[in-house]
């Protein structure tokens, strides 16, 4: 079950949701306390049976204003190696306010297609006080989206593409189109697979070169960054960080995430249905005879979103998105359990990335945590805004120094600064100095992955006697 006693990541503002529905504003409502869902039992239907502390409630169909909403809504993308992400057709926009007047998340669907698993992807918005807007890792241009970035009243100065990573690199081209006027700025190194193509045949064209504590940047008076930049054998991993010098927010990318207790807006309720059924993947992962062992409060084959069955169904997701195989699909509770509500390094990235960059990350990580004093990180998946600092994300990369290397480093100079090590005597932060425990089955498959990638030498082995 979920450590009930770990403190919640804030969140703070005003959330515009709009979907298929009615538009609905949520102020200062935490998404994971939302505890019901409406399910259709059929597309030919058109009664939503929910339940909401343990209550049956009966709906009417969702009103479309004119089916505008569903058009807006609307955006084709089917492509990504080796797994294609969706939504291919259809991605709702949801625009929360951070901060008032100054930072705003735009939120949409990742889903990974044909398998039935999303999870949330992030656009993060920030008022500059010259009256420009500035985009951090642009998400799909729909009608709906540019209508929500409108509405905001402010010119787009600056698009930023923040990583190599084709899932937020795929949208600068077209998202930048619908401000012609914008400067687009790229990180160094960007590189795409299976075809290396440049940017400018994805639509992108850049006006400047992100790099570190670059003072020539329009923004640097606001907004500092560091760029980690190291090769993984076959190509490099590239990453840009900001720091949001007025909020002391961080912008992360896919660095780090905070897995939230309850399921994004933006995942559909039919996927969670799925993942909380007896399905293929769980038959498949388990095997059939425990697959067909219920758990407590949840029926092999859910026929209702209840509580209990969008809990399952997210606890299922997260994992399957985390680590590919986890050891036990069938019940979650523990895998996510130690996971869940705290600042983390996704399994993916702490097997596959950083054990070969140890070094080149090491400096990256003590870079943020001793020269930015930031109280919130706001990443590109998962939860946001997440209350953390430097001390968080330091124990979040602790593997980093488990190593012999990292432990001489770690000797020779202090990785948070004076004001961390002050932090660390008093409360704060999601899941203080502690390190992150990744179970060992669930780990198994990322690193029998690990190991064939380094075997045909598209990674590297890690360095500095890292183990993974």
């Amino acid at each position: 079950m979920l450590h009930s006693a770990m403190a919640c990541p804030s969140r703070v503002g005003t959330a515009t949701a709009t979907g298929a529905g009615n538009t609905v504003a949520l102020k200062s409502m935490p998404q994971r306390n939302l505890q019901t869902r409406a399910v259709p039992r059929s597309k030919k239907e058109d009664r939503i049976t929910t339940r909401q502390n343990g209550t049956r409630k009966a709906t009417g169909p969702e009103q479309e204003q004119g089916g505008s909403k569903l058009r807006d809504q609307l955006y084709f993308n089917f492509i990504g190696f080796p797994f294609p992400l969706g939504p291919v057709l259809r991605r709702k926009t949801i625009r929360r306010e951070v901060t008032p007047g100054v930072m705003w998340t735009f939120e949409q669907a990742q889903t990974f297609a044909g398998f039935r698993t999303s999870t949330n992807i992030r656009m993060t918005v920030i008022k500059l006080l010259s009256g420009v807007l500035w985009v951090h890792a642009p998400i799909a241009p729909t009608a709906e989206c540019i209508r929500l970035m409108r509405e905001l009243g402010f010119p787009v100065g600056y698009i930023v593409l923040t990583t190599y990573a084709y899932e937020h690199k795929v949208f600068v081209g077209p998202f930048s189109r619908k401000f012609p006027r914008a400067k687009v700025y790229v990180p160094p190194r960007t590189w795409s697979f299976p075809l290396n193509l440049p940017l400018q045949a994805l639509g992108i064209f850049p006006s400047g070169i992100l790099t570190t504590d670059d003072p020539d940047v329009p923004w640097a008076g606001e907004i500092q960054q560091k760029v980690l930049q190291a090769s993984l054998g076959a190509a490099p991993y590239v990453e840009v960080s900001f720091f949001h010098k007025p909020t002391r927010t961080l912008l992360v990318t896919d660095a780090v995430v905070s897995i939230p207790a309850q399921p994004p807006a933006t995942v559909s309720s039919s996927e969670l249905l799925f993942q909380a059924s007896s399905n293929f993947y769980v038959r498949t992962l388990v095997g059939p005879q425990r697959a067909a062992e219920p758990l407590p409060d949840v029926p092999l084959r859910p026929r209702e979103l209840t509580p209990a069955a969008a809990q399952l169904g997210w606890r299922r997701a997260v994992l399957l998105v985390l680590y590919f195989r986890p050891g036990d699909l069938r019940d979650p509770r523990a895998s996510f359990g130690a996971l869940a509500e705290r600042l983390i390094v996704g399994p993916v990235l702490r097997v596959l990335v950083f054990p070969a960059i140890s070094a080149a990350a090491r400096d990256w990580v003590g870079a943020m945590c001793g020269e930015w004093d930031f109280r919130r990180v706001i990443p590109a998946h998962f939860d946001a805004p997440v209350r953390a600092g430097p001390a968080d994300l330091r124990a979040a990369f602790q593997f980093l120094w488990d190593g012999p290397e990292g432990a001489v480093e770690a000797v020779e100079r202090p990785a948070l600064g004076w004001a961390g090590l002050l932090r660390r005597l008093r409360p704060g932060g999601v899941n203080g100095p502690a390190p992150v425990e990744y179970d060992a089955r669930d780990m198994q498959a990322l690193r029998s992955l690990h190991a064939f990638l380094v075997r045909l030498r598209v990674l590297r082995p890690p360095d500095g006697g890292l183990g993974v």
